[in-house]
């Protein structure tokens, strides 16, 4: 009878029994195996042989003794290598030992086959309910599907109205667009010629990169010209600035509307995807990339936001087209007064930086004097140097010829006290001479660096008058006229 789960064999499948032997070999003694843990495999991804088959196939035999094996057995006594037996023939167990070994065998199978059972029915139940729970969660994830089509379709409507509300409003202010866009263009030229005198102003050097009255007269015009710009565009129904503002909006709107057609379109797709639906594949670690950038709240807000930005653009627009002729008037004063003042201030500068470097030059003109003078210097205390050296060679050669004097000839007469005074008397005056002469070097070099200042102050002073007199003053030797401002023209 073959155990459930056994493949059956035929017959003649079994091999045929080897003969018996009288005495077996040593090597086929092994000890028991029944204190072993079963194999327990890590997944149920196996083959559909039962678990005992791989636990009697993963069983190592070893030759421990047999009490070891069996705790509850009586020890045995061990029977010697040589029988005393007649032909060596000798038992190694005992009969009582070979039925608890069945015993052992049968109890193991009984337990086995019960945690087979029990894993069954675990697995069914198991089986049921991941069925259970896929169906359920499944379905919610297409009811919150259709809840997320609907909420899009609202906003896509949405959209849609005050879209449309604002190309109407757009198109009602181009009637005034052709006479603000020659007004704005008037004012251009001032706001630029200030901007490229900043810019010039900047290609100053060193020291004369200052922030100066120019420059705050300048920055001031800038902001007034700005300010004017900003007027004309709210008082007088300048709509170029709000057309843009309006565009922007515009542009946001269709953005966000063709994100929701999109989404709407992807978002349905999936709501109607099935288990039998066709093009659903695997896309393994998909639900490891989160690529959201928003959560339902900042969905919504985001709409609600464009929504209101274009309401609030269309309200701003709608009371731009109110303005005054007397505030283009004064907005072309206030520009004009502010354009003499920057002049003035760079009269003034002008004069300054030319006072600046008429001193500059004088100064530079006494530093290279005084250079040529300590040079004259340096070169005449060099000369005494040289000449102080051969003195000083001609007294070291004497007391050297001196020390060949033979004998009692070499005597510290009075010509050899004063040799030897002159020696030290030249070095000492070698000595301060050459302090002179570095003295005179340092001076020398310190006059070439004021000279070095000077002359780069001189060219920093030049550059500076250059921009300020040639190209500042020479762009702004004309200016647009009010009519020109005003848009009349």
């Amino acid at each position: 009878m073959e155990l459930y789960g056994y493949p059956l064999k035929a017959k003649y499948a079994f091999p045929k029994p080897p003969p018996t032997k009288i005495l077996p070999a040593t090597s086929t003694v092994a000890a028991t195996y029944k204190d072993r843990i079963p194999y327990q495999p890590d997944s149920i991804s196996l083959p559909w042989m039962p678990n005992s088959y791989y636990r009697a196939a993963a069983l190592n035999p070893t030759l421990a003794p047999i009490s070891e094996s069996f705790p509850g057995l009586p020890p045995t006594k061990i029977i010697p290598f040589i029988s005393e037996r007649p032909n060596g023939v000798f038992t190694r167990h005992t009969l009582d030992d070979w039925h608890r070994s069945n015993m052992t065998n049968y109890k193991e199978s009984e337990t086995t086959r019960h945690n087979a059972e029990r894993l069954r029915a675990d697995l069914n139940r198991t089986i049921k309910d991941v069925y259970q729970q896929g169906k359920r969660t499944q379905g919610e994830s297409t009811k919150n599907l259709g809840e997320r089509v609907n909420d899009i379709e609202y906003w896509k409507s949405e959209l849609c109205l005050e879209l449309d509300a604002m190309i109407r409003e757009t198109n009602s202010l181009t009637d005034m667009q052709k006479r603000l866009e020659r007004a704005l263009a008037d004012t251009e030229g001032p706001f630029q010629v200030a901007h490229k005198c900043l810019l010039n102003r900047e290609k100053r050097m060193g020291i004369d990169l200052v922030h100066d009255d120019v420059e705050k007269q300048l920055i001031t015009e800038i902001k007034i010209i700005r300010s004017c710009r900003e007027r004309l565009q709210q008082c007088l129904n300048t709509v170029n600035a709000q057309l843009m503002c309006n565009k922007e909006a515009r542009q946001e709107m269709e953005k966000d509307l063709a994100d929701k057609q999109m989404g709407h379109h992807i978002d349905n797709k999936c709501y109607q995807l099935k288990n039998t639906s066709r093009g659903i594949h695997y896309y393994k670690g998909v639900e490891c990339v989160d690529a959201t950038i928003s959560v339902p709240e900042t969905w919504a807000r985001f709409t609600d936001n464009n929504i209101f930005r274009s309401q609030s653009q269309r309200a701003t627009s709608a009371k731009l087209r109110a303005s005054t002729e007397s505030m283009l008037m004064g907005t072309a004063d206030e520009m004009w007064r502010q354009f003499s003042k920057v002049n003035d201030a760079f009269t003034g500068r002008i004069t300054e930086i030319a006072n600046a470097k008429s001193k500059i030059q004088t100064h530079l003109a006494k530093t290279r004097q005084e250079i040529f003078q300590i040079e004259t210097k340096i070169q005449v205390i060099q000369k005494t140097i040289k000449d102080k050296e051969i003195q000083l060679k001609v007294a070291q050669t004497r007391l050297d010829e001196r020390t060949r004097r033979p004998n009692v000839e070499l005597c510290r007469d009075t010509a050899q006290l004063r040799l030897v005074q002159e020696v030290n008397e030249i070095n000492e005056t070698l000595r301060n001479l050459h302090q002179c002469l570095r003295a005179s070097e340092d001076m020398l070099q310190m006059l070439v660096r004021s000279k070095a200042v000077l002359e780069h102050d001189l060219v920093v002073k030049n550059n500076s008058l250059f921009i300020d007199q040639e190209r500042c003053m020479g762009m702004r030797k004309t200016y647009p006229s009010t009519v020109q401002i005003l848009g009349y023209v």
